[in-house]
């Protein structure tokens, strides 16, 4: 697997709805978009994609802090529930998934155990990674529209 692309993102403030998550309960992680799709038009979003954004540790036991959101231009007027993340402007190795949104997992696992360790790499820090569903995701189908975007060092 290679990326599709390296692309130099832009400085984003990703608002929405947020948890811890562990190896074991990542595939909790739809019920989270779930709560958080029926508030994407309230949000005064920038663009029409919504995105998934890890941080803090990898996996296993200390687990890790997912957001579902969307690009906000301020925090200001958001939901009390609701929170934000920075979005540093840094360079990323991007991936697309072009299968079921059930098989993102798939996609992520291959990007982290086969090419990760031997793209010579080196992670640019937070946040882990970024899920990007531009607009041709159909959350009614599952299909189109998703990549992975891992922070890499320029």
């Amino acid at each position: 697997m290679e990326p599709v692309r390296y692309e130099n993102g832009h400085k984003m403030l990703i608002a929405g709805l947020a948890d811890n998550f562990t190896g074991e309960t990542v595939r909790d992680i739809p019920a989270l978009w779930m709560l958080f799709v029926p508030h994407i038009d309230k949000l005064q979003g920038v663009g029409p994609d919504a995105y998934g954004v890890m941080t803090g540790g990898m996996s296993g036991e200390n687990g890790f802090r997912y957001l579902s959101g969307v690009e906000v231009k301020s925090a200001s007027d958001l939901l009390k529930d609701f929170e934000t993340t920075d979005v540093p402007t840094q360079r990323h190795a991007v991936f697309e998934h072009k299968g079921h949104v059930s098989k993102f997992s798939e996609t992520i696992g291959a990007i982290w155990h086969d090419w990760w360790p031997k793209s010579g790499h080196q992670h640019a820090g937070t946040p882990n990674m970024l899920e990007r569903y531009s607009k041709e995701f159909n959350p009614e189908t599952g299909l189109g529209g998703m990549e992975v975007w891992i922070p890499i060092k320029a």
